[in-house]
């Protein structure tokens, strides 16, 4: 009897036990329909800076001066005097060609002339003493004038069995060999002059009054993010491209370390104006429209019986906001969209010309769930990119 009331006993906990646990997932069901959804969004407050009116071009590096160096005979390589990537003085000599039989021709042509000349002299002597006539005197001459002139064109080609450096700058990777045969025109290496270097590149044709020769221009490479190279224009062209109707620029840069190198890609900013302030937003905070841009801004839920909320302008109490560095934990903030007018984008900014105050804390990522007067919470642990000059990331 007394385990029959036991086993009752235990039957009936069980049951009192998976009742209760219902209940109360029931119950949770029921409260949780009826509290408001709230949604975790990141913000950031809207602020005046200022902003530079520039020009944004993508540029090309060419060198100063730059060519790529050959013989203008062929030959025999005899004797290389560089190597890859020295930094070489205007004439300095690079490469020497086999030139034996040309000296020993050149030779007998200066002992022809050297003959040439003794007969001139001598018949000239015998011209004063009426020996000869004036026609043997001038015969000795053209011959004279014959033998010196294929002196200097012998030696115009054996100087061409030299290779010389034509200007000061760094030399490139040498491309031939000792003993190898140069064929006339054959690339021996690049020669470059590094400092000063110019970058190319081109603007629309609307952009023709507001540039001009001697303005000031920065440029950023991609191998080198956080050094800015400033400089300034020396050229425009004098004509407009008539399949893009852009205008190609050239401006010099100082480069004394010799950082930047012709062919790099660089990003252009000519600056064209006074600096300008702008109410500013990251553009992710910007809903783009067909009936115009919005944002949304987060106000304080209002306390009146009706649920009107606050207007856009007005900051969150200290006690509303919270005090942890995370912005997590805020309670009684409701986000209000507000119309703007954007203007300018600068990198990730975007400036905001009417729509929202100074202070304003606007939704900057989360939005896209977001419906008028919704509960938020704030938690700005991770934010969106708001860079004014952005960089591609290497990972």
């Amino acid at each position: 009897m007394k385990r029959w009331l036991l086993l009752i006993a235990v039957v009936v906990a069980l049951v009192v036990l998976i009742g209760g646990v219902k209940g109360y997932g029931v119950y949770k069901m029921f409260k949780g329909a009826h509290d408001p959804q709230r949604f975790t969004v990141s913000t950031a407050k809207a602020q005046y800076q200022d902003w530079l009116p520039q020009l944004g071009a993508v540029g090309s590096l060419r060198a100063e001066r730059g060519a790529d160096l050959s013989a203008e005979v062929g030959g025999i390589v005899d004797e290389i005097q560089f190597d890859s990537g020295d930094s070489v003085q205007a004439g300095r000599p690079l490469l020497r060609l086999r030139a034996a039989d040309d000296l020993a021709h050149l030779e007998s042509l200066r002992a022809t002339a050297a003959l040439a000349e003794t007969n001139y002299q001598r018949d000239k002597a015998q011209l004063e003493a009426q020996a000869i006539s004036q026609a043997v005197l001038d015969s000795d001459a053209a011959t004279l004038r014959s033998a010196r002139a294929q002196v200097a064109e012998q030696q115009a080609l054996v100087a061409k069995k030299f290779v010389r450096a034509p200007f000061a700058g760094q030399i490139g990777i040498r491309a031939v060999d000792l003993g190898q045969y140069l064929a006339p025109g054959t690339k021996i290496a690049t020669l470059q002059q590094l400092d000063p270097i110019f970058v190319d590149f081109s603007l629309p044709q609307q952009s023709l009054a507001q540039i001009h020769v001697g303005q000031k221009v920065q440029v950023i490479a991609d191998v080198l993010p956080d050094k800015i190279f400033a400089g300034e224009i020396t050229a425009l062209d004098p004509q407009v491209d008539t399949d893009t109707r852009n205008v190609k620029v050239r401006a010099r840069l100082k480069n004394p370390e010799h950082e930047l190198l012709p062919g790099m890609y660089t990003n252009v900013s000519v600056e064209v104006g006074a600096p300008v302030r702008y109410l500013t937003l990251p553009q992710t905070a910007v809903a783009y429209n067909p009936y115009g841009a919005t944002v949304y801004v987060v106000v304080p839920q209002s306390k009146e019986v009706g649920g009107n909320a606050a207007q856009p302008g007005e900051r969150a109490p200290a006690a509303a906001r919270g005090s942890d560095a995370s912005g997590a934990g805020h309670s009684d903030l409701v986000a209000k969209q507000a119309f703007v007018t954007t203007g300018a984008t600068r990198g990730d900014q975007v400036a905001i010309l009417k729509g929202i105050n100074e202070g304003d804390e606007v939704v900057t990522s989360g939005q896209i769930k977001l419906r008028n007067g919704a509960l938020v919470t704030i938690n700005n642990s991770a934010q969106p990119s708001a860079d004014a000059n952005p960089q591609p990331q290497e990972h």
